[in-house]
């Protein structure tokens, strides 16, 4: 249950940075709607991370949550904004799946 909660927050944190993303390469401004929702879309998360606190570890929460962004928004920089992904993001990411399996608790 935790998992689901930690997948969710950063899902909408995801989402909220994308179109914060989104906001900042066409040049809107820091009080336009698409930089609220992407600032309403955090105030979100930081609700959801609450309930998930309840359910994980400080650090296993960390870590999942963690991961998930680092490997959403590269793979969203790269598909999305042609972000390049090299040799280093891409050790990057084999360490935060590398992390996240050794903080899983099997029980």
């Amino acid at each position: 249950m935790g998992l689901g909660f930690i997948t969710f927050t950063a899902t909408v944190v995801i989402v909220g940075d994308y179109v914060l993303k989104l906001a900042a390469d066409r040049g809107h401004g820091a009080f336009s709607v698409a930089v609220g929702l992407g600032v309403l879309l955090y105030a979100v998360s930081a609700l959801l991370w609450f309930a998930a606190m309840r359910h994980l570890t400080l650090g296993q929460a960390g870590v999942a949550y963690s991961m998930l962004t680092l490997v959403a928004l590269a793979l969203i920089g790269a598909l999305f904004f042609g972000e390049r992904l090299g040799l280093r993001e891409c050790a990057g990411i084999g360490c935060a799946l590398t992390a996240m399996l050794l903080m899983v608790r099997v029980g």
